[in-house]
């Protein structure tokens, strides 16, 4: 039955858009609350039309360049409480996709369309991979390495890169693979000397807090025996490995000082340092691969160059023995802080973390189930969710967690730790998407500050620094060998600053971000990632990063929107408005 509704639903919409009737489309989605995503296939960006009106909106602009539409049911539907849902798969004029749909009483709750290849352009994987060896007698003939040196050679000297992709790490790395695969000439730069060392040279006791099977890069899985956290000298090394395999042209030990669009020739000039002289690129197309976010924040602080000890900000902490038995103070309480503050008791220091504001906590299983699904159709399933939808769920895991860990939360609020489950209650996850400071992914800090093993000073700051200890701004003073400075990073759009210009950091605006009128995330509501793997406010800046996953899932996506650009294929892209109004609150679960 489920499987029926579904198919009709499918092809009365395949109809209704293919003969333009785009009224009769909209009328198949709920009049009461309503989402498309779309993913590149429809609006050439990553948005989500909020409702009937800016679904109608979207399909008057873009349908005449989506062209026709073949729509087709793929897998078993299944139902989720009042939901029916179902993935398919779909084609349009230019693009093939995968879908993900969610009925309510016979009405479309959410709807996903994700553009998976460009027609014409796809992957040579599979049955289109290429022969390699030739089997014949040919003189002009060159070996596999032959090749891939005179490619690693010219690349960025006698060959200018289509895209050149700033930062080596996770991020860049998806990205500069899928490129690869579609045959977009790149050059990725990154600062550090090997790929992988954005990892490798962070703390010795650094794991990762995500499980290994959310964690794949495109094209190459993690072996089935991994274990569930990674450390982050596996993950380094891996990194190092995936960049060979996939070869991948990187300029390591190579530093971006400048970059300027010229718009006459619609190219970027880029002045990079390498070996010690500088090199002008002049690439199409160019993005910011650089994390989650820019440089490290240290503060200003009287008498800190009065200080006898040691000081430093936390992405320079590499392992807490060269302080042991030293007396170390560590401003800031987030996940850096307190992995820092767990690796210097564990060397035995005296730690204090002075905590200048509440923070969430989440606690990480030790031994999570894994995954029944494949790692493509969860981040299907992943993708389908508006961020909207995703508030409400949010809030409920979030008040489910509290309700189940009462114990746990009051006993890290009695040892004096300020607590909270963010602005609109939707606790650490709701804070990653909203800019927001303030959260510790647990992983064992916790349990010492409850027993008092890692001591904590709350609701204050450090307000002056003497020769041998730091006075807070409640007046304490406290007996330090070492201070570390867990004060964060500034935003990821401050790199346009630095490397562009200042001008064009304020016209391209936040990356991150919802708009959801929290304290670092202000309205108006925009229903995606500001900035993220989507056409900017500067022709051909992009902006790509994030966690493992969303390297994984979103390179995809923007790889398509460079070479549909490289192509020259025709393009449109729409930009759904915002919206004026404050997050929903009930539950749509």
């Amino acid at each position: 039955m489920g499987n029926n509704q579904v198919e009709e639903w499918l092809a009365a919409f395949e109809a209704a858009l293919n003969t333009g009737r785009v009224e009769a489309a909209v009328s198949m989605f709920s009049a009461e609350e309503c989402y498309w995503r779309d993913l590149v296939a429809f609006t050439w960006t990553i948005a989500t039309m909020d409702g009937r009106p800016a679904i109608a909106k979207m399909l008057h602009e873009q349908l005449d360049q989506v062209g026709s539409i073949s729509i087709v049911r793929e897998g078993e539907s299944k139902t989720e409480g009042d939901r029916l849902e179902s993935a398919f798969d779909f084609e349009t004029a230019t693009a093939r996709g995968k879908g993900y749909i969610r009925l309510r009483e016979g009405k479309c709750w959410t709807l996903l369309t994700s553009m998976t290849e460009l027609k014409g352009f796809e992957e040579p994987s599979g049955p289109r991979r290429s022969a390699g060896a030739e089997h014949t007698a040919s003189k002009e003939r060159l070996t596999w390495l032959e090749q891939r040196q005179r490619e690693e050679r010219t690349l960025g000297t006698e060959v200018q890169p289509y895209c050149l992709v700033v930062g080596g790490g996770q991020g860049g790395l998806a990205l500069g693979a899928r490129l690869k695969m579609l045959g977009i000439p790149t050059l990725i730069v990154d600062a550090l000397p090997r790929p992988g060392d954005a990892w490798r040279q962070r703390y010795k006791s650094l794991n990762l807090h995500d499980p290994v099977w959310s964690n794949h890069l495109p094209y190459i899985p993690f072996p089935s025996h991994w274990p569930i956290y990674m450390s982050k000298d596996k993950i380094a090394d891996w990194l190092e490995m995936y960049a060979k395999v996939m070869e991948l042209n990187i300029w390591c030990s190579t530093t971006v000082r400048s970059a300027h669009f010229d718009d006459k020739n619609k190219e970027w000039i880029v002045n990079v340092e390498r070996e010690g002289g500088i090199e002008i690129l002049r690439p199409k197309q160019l993005v910011i691969a650089t994390g989650l976010s820019g440089k490290p924040k240290t503060p200003v602080l009287p008498g800190a160059e009065l200080f006898a000890g040691v000081q430093y900000h936390s992405s320079e902490h590499r392992d807490g023995a060269t302080l042991a038995g030293k007396r170390v103070v560590v401003l800031g309480s987030n996940n850096s802080a307190h992995d820092i503050c767990v690796d210097l008791w564990a060397a035995n220091a005296d730690v204090t973390m002075v905590q200048r504001s509440s923070t969430s906590v989440l606690k990480i299983p030790q031994n999570p189930q894994g995954p029944d699904l494949s790692t493509e159709r969860r981040d299907l399933i992943s993708a389908s969710m508006p961020f909207r939808a995703r508030e409400s769920i949010d809030r409920e895991d979030c008040e489910k967690d509290q309700r189940e860990n009462a114990t746990f939360y009051a006993q890290l609020r009695s040892a004096g730790f300020l607590l909270d489950f963010g602005e609109d209650n939707t606790g650490v996850n709701g804070k990653y998407f909203r800019r927001a400071s303030g959260y510790y992914l647990d992983v064992g800090a916790s349990d010492l500050i409850i027993n008092g093993q890692i001591k904590v000073r709350s609701g204050t700051t450090i307000q002056e620094i003497k020769e041998r200890s730091v006075v807070l701004s409640n007046g304490l003073e406290l007996d330090a060998d070492a201070i570390i400075y867990a004060t964060g990073f500034e935003p990821m759009e401050s790199w346009i600053g630095t490397l562009i210009s200042k001008d064009c950091e304020r016209r391209v605006g936040h990356c991150w971000g919802l708009g959801s009128d929290t304290a670092l995330d202000p309205g108006p509501w925009e229903g995606e990632l500001k900035n993220m793997w989507k056409p900017t406010a500067q022709e051909g800046l992009w902006f790509h990063g994030g966690s493992l996953s969303q390297s994984r899932i979103y390179s995809l996506h923007l790889a398509l929107q460079i070479k549909a650009r490289l192509e020259n294929l025709p393009i449109s892209v729409h930009r759904p408005a915002t919206i004026h109004r404050s997050p929903r609150t009930q539950s749509t679960r």
